[in-house]
């Protein structure tokens, strides 16, 4: 009789343990944060002065390459096998916190170190005028940058506007697409696509004056066209 009991009573314990762990998982379970979805209902903008973009940017192919030929590869890579072989001379560019490096069909990400650092500094330039106007922050895309002369061959069989002496081969010069942007935070607030390209015209334009690039604003392209020349 005693035994019996005893198993009844380690029955009883078993059976309120089991209750036990299923009603702190369960607990657990209601505990955990919802996903709420972030709608973007507030737009905000950058208070800057238009400009006309073709005007302000019409720095010409011709004098883009006299700076490309000066600063950048002494020799144009024939092809990517080529161009493997001067990474010693060449920095690695990687998307970051300011800018998202396209997927490349016609270049490589590559660039000499003086364009390099402009790159990155057009990225800084762009992120401080946002953080200052208290404005979302946003990545730009790099759409071109070193390209080989192979590269180029294969671009003018779809844009006959592409030139056989790109100042792309040079790792001087690369592509800033001003109609692409991505926010790299969700938040409520947002900004259309033509104040953000507003916002990096203006980041070009401070570059223009101070003498690091030249610009060619290129319409068919969709994209600002920059060479370093300092």
């Amino acid at each position: 009789m005693n035994m019996s009991i005893m198993r009844l009573k380690t029955k009883v314990l078993l059976l309120l343990g089991m209750v036990s762990i299923l009603v702190s998982c369960t607990g657990n379970a209601a505990k955990e944060t919802p996903i709420v979805e972030i709608v973007e209902d507030t737009m905000v903008a950058y208070p800057g002065r238009t400009f006309s973009y073709s005007a302000k940017f019409s720095d010409a192919q011709d004098k883009q390459l006299v700076a490309a030929q000066r600063l950048g590869l002494s020799t144009p890579p024939k092809d990517r096998a080529a161009a493997a072989k001067m990474k010693k001379h060449l920095t690695l560019i990687k998307s970051n916190e300011n800018y998202i490096v396209d997927s490349l069909d016609h270049s490589i990400p590559y660039l000499v170190p003086a364009a390099a650092a402009e790159l990155q500094r057009i990225g800084e330039g762009f992120a401080d005028i946002l953080k200052r106007n208290g404005l979302p922050h946003y990545r730009f895309y790099v759409t071109s940058i070193l390209r080989t002369q192979d590269d180029v061959k294969k671009l003018q069989r779809r844009n006959s506007n592409a030139t056989s002496n790109s100042c792309h081969c040079y790792g001087t010069t690369f592509d800033l697409a001003y109609f692409r942007f991505e926010k790299a935070q969700p938040s409520r607030e947002y900004m259309h696509q033509d104040n953000l390209k507003l916002v990096l015209g203006q980041v070009l334009l401070n570059e223009q004056r101070a003498g690091n690039i030249y610009v060619k604003y290129e319409k068919k392209q969709a994209c600002f066209h920059i060479t370093v020349r300092e």
